[in-house]
């Protein structure tokens, strides 16, 4: 590395970004996430970033697919962060507590850019972090955080920057956010080499959409019925009639009749239904919402219409999918989530701590050949 180059980073900060672990949250994500910044330091030669896993407490915690993780602190260990990141997964409103909302309220109060990877955007919401900012989540929990944070500027984009908050929907999209922060911080060369590395075809931005599951079915083949199909989706609450959406689209209603039993093998109305009854199981399963107000909210004149309609496509009452576990679930998942042996860092303070948990993976990184291969002055 040249002088001038050594001499740039000397000048340069570390930025330091913490990734608060829920409980179920998906190892991908938060993979997604962290590989960026460790190929970034490792394609610079220079540690432009240092990471830290935190859960509330300090103790190990399982990600959605059973791995357990040791984090590196607690969330009370008193780094220094610049960014906290919200790693979220599965059954998100019951992996978080107030202490968890409590914090990153200080941490937001201390000038921290704070964000959320898969369902983690639900928890900022929840802290009133996102009113007023555009936010990104996985479509799964797209609806219940519409309707319950309405004054968060929901979005279907894959990821959202919005000044102070990143926020995207989860499995490999962290990774496209991160290349987009690091492509803001220290140019595109960076980026591209980051993405070359790990083979991506490219780095998506914030203009992609995620994709719903149907049109992993339909691929582009039926555009008038994915048209149609997204129509219904944004009009749940305020439902289309059958001869408007057809009109819409161009199609007579015999013909749209005769699409949908082709490739989706019901009628119209029969999925347009599904869709606003699928949409409401996600608010009673994801919300505390009153049942009247998921029944509005789904576009039933009643309650008592709703959960006839629910009985009969899901087979249980509205009410029964709130039921709690029994008592045999509940010690279960007391027994699968024995706690390891708390283990303490050996260190005489917090922040030897953390500057000896930063200089590990740099240092690995050293022996590879593509360590310093991209030069952040010129990549500007």
């Amino acid at each position: 590395m040249s002088n001038s180059n050594q001499e740039h980073t000397s000048s340069r900060r570390v930025r330091t970004i913490g990734f608060l672990l829920l409980n179920n949250f998906t190892m991908i994500s938060l993979a997604s996430a962290v590989e960026a910044l460790r190929m970034a330091n490792q394609l610079s030669g220079e540690e432009l970033y240092a990471w830290y896993t935190l859960t509330e407490d300090g103790e190990p915690i399982s990600a959605s697919d059973g791995i357990k993780i040791t984090p590196d602190a607690s969330m009370y260990s008193n780094l220094f962060l610049d960014t906290v990141i919200v790693a979220g997964g599965v059954n998100v409103t019951k992996a978080y507590h107030k202490k968890h909302i409590s914090w990153l309220q200080e941490m937001d109060r201390k000038g921290c850019k704070l964000g959320g990877v898969c369902t983690g955007p639900y928890l900022l919401a929840e802290a009133g972090l996102m009113d007023g900012y555009d936010c990104s989540v996985h479509w799964e929990y797209l609806a219940s955080l519409q309707e319950t944070f309405p004054k968060v500027n929901c979005s279907n984009r894959l990821f959202s920057m919005d000044g102070k908050r990143m926020t995207c929907s989860g499995g490999t999209v962290p990774l496209d956010m991160m290349l987009n922060m690091i492509k803001q911080e220290h140019g595109a060369q960076p980026s591209a080499a980051i993405s070359e590395m790990f083979i991506c075809d490219r780095v998506r931005d914030e203009s992609d959409q995620q994709k719903v599951p149907l049109r992993h079915v339909l691929g582009t083949n039926q555009p008038k019925l994915s048209e149609v199909v997204a129509l219904m989706e944004a009009n749940i609450e305020e439902v289309i009639g059958m001869d408007e959406l057809a009109h819409y689209v161009g199609l007579s209603r015999r013909q749209l009749e005769r699409v949908f039993q082709k490739y989706l093998h019901c009628s119209p109305f029969k999925y347009y239904l599904k869709l606003r009854l699928l949409r409401g199981r996600q608010l009673l399963k994801q919300s505390t919402m009153p049942i009247v107000d998921i029944a509005t909210a789904c576009g039933f004149v009643s309650a008592t219409h709703f959960s006839k309609c629910y009985r009969e496509q899901m087979g249980v009452a509205p009410s029964e999918e709130r039921t709690t576990m029994t008592k045999e679930e509940k010690a279960k998942v007391r027994e699968a989530e024995q706690k390891l042996p708390s283990q303490k860092p050996p260190f005489k303070s917090m922040r030897s701590y953390q500057e000896s948990l930063a200089k590990g993976a740099f240092t690995e990184a050293k022996a590879e050949s593509t360590f310093g291969s991209v030069n952040l002055k010129e990549g500007k």
